[in-house]
């Protein structure tokens, strides 16, 4: 109540676009923006495989949420959220998603919610994912969030619709209780949804307006697909494909541009998620640091090499070069004889022919 709320604390001191947005676009729908995070595949399963040989089976999902967890950390603005016009700052962690006790069509769907301080290795992430996984598979294990809904799941639905406009008022006016809080999938940093593990492709899926949910990612199943490297080559890869859905208010497009830039590169090396962040707080510059491959130097060009002219030998008989000059010039004058000779043969045969025309006429 009055600006206080128990899972974040008002940002103050905004400049007027960012703190006139939310007005602008009052409900989280409004503000959502939706776009797609693309990466190869070979690089994340080459560390699998090597991780695998050391006793450690990581999966596409430990990556991914570890590195939203990085992401969360060192870019804080991505874990704010909006609520009646104010942008509050979380005061936790936390990813929220939904799984299947058994893939079947009637089969127990349970949410998980997993709380993080963001600075855990990608191997304590693991553990934190997978422990909480384990316990909720269980047959007669029940998840809090499940027992919470589970006792108004069984109100009549008069009183279930009075209820869920009691707790939007109670959350609008930061009256909620901390432990429904804690309990709701729906106030979280980021919710997340595996459509890879039912082999389906991944979608962009809307933004909650009840809760605080400012980050949607859909993981879809990998595939081969062709793409442009290093604006020249056409290649085809096997490509993971991440379908994200954003609230706009909470930070301008270039701090968006330039947490997606750095969130997709945690995916794709990976290595840098190994390493736990500091407790003090501090966040070193490698963190932060957009990797930046290193083109392959082009090979040098081989000079071509210039023919030498070619060498006139002297002639070493003179005489023959001129005897063959002779001969070569009489050859030329006994042509030119022999064509004048066939010229006047011709000549003489035409005038004989008209000779003998002019005869006949003057015989008739």
């Amino acid at each position: 109540m009055f600006g206080f709320r128990s899972d974040g604390k008002k940002v103050k001191n905004m400049n007027i676009i960012d703190k006139a947005e939310p007005f602008f676009m009052p409900q989280r729908i409004d503000a959502v923006n939706y776009t797609t995070v693309k990466v190869k595949c070979d690089t994340i399963d080459e560390f699998i495989a090597r991780e695998r040989k050391n006793g450690i089976s990581y999966n596409y999902m430990h990556i991914v949420i570890a590195a939203i967890v990085r992401i969360l950390y060192i870019r804080k603005k991505l874990n704010r959220f909006i609520m009646r016009g104010s942008i509050y700052q979380r005061n936790t962690i936390s990813v929220s998603m939904d799984i299947k006790k058994k893939l079947e069509d009637e089969g127990e769907q349970v949410t998980l919610k997993m709380f993080f301080t963001g600075r855990e290795s990608l191997e304590e992430v693991k553990k934190i994912i997978d422990e909480e996984i384990e316990k909720n598979l269980s047959a007669d294990e029940v998840h809090q969030t499940t027992k919470a809904a589970g006792k108004l799941v069984k109100l009549p639905d008069f009183l279930f619709r009075w209820f869920m406009a009691f707790a939007r008022f109670l959350d609008r006016h930061g009256m909620l209780p901390k432990s429904l809080i804690k309990a709701s999938p729906f106030h979280t940093s980021c919710f997340i949804t595996n459509l890879k593990s039912i082999k389906l492709n991944y979608i962009f899926h809307h933004l909650y307006n009840f809760g605080t949910t400012t980050i949607f990612v859909a993981m879809g199943k990998e595939r081969v697909e062709p793409y442009v490297e290093n604006n020249k080559e056409l290649k085809i890869a096997k490509m993971l494909t991440l379908g994200m859905s954003l609230d706009e208010r909470v930070a301008d497009g270039l701090y968006m541009g330039k947490s997606l830039r750095l969130f997709t590169d945690y995916i794709s090396n990976h290595d840098n998620l190994k390493t736990a962040l500091p407790d003090d707080g501090s966040i070193p510059k490698k963190a932060t640091r957009i990797v930046k491959f290193k083109k392959k130097p082009k090979k040098a060009k081989k000079e071509k090499k210039v023919k030498s002219p070619k060498k006139i030998k002297p002639l070493k008989n003179k005489e023959k070069a001129e005897a063959k000059k002779a001969i070569a010039k009489a050859n030329k004058e006994r042509k030119l004889q022999e064509k004048k000779q066939k010229q006047e043969e011709r000549h003489q045969k035409h005038e004989l022919h008209k000779q003998m025309k002019k005869s006949k006429k003057e015989e008739n």
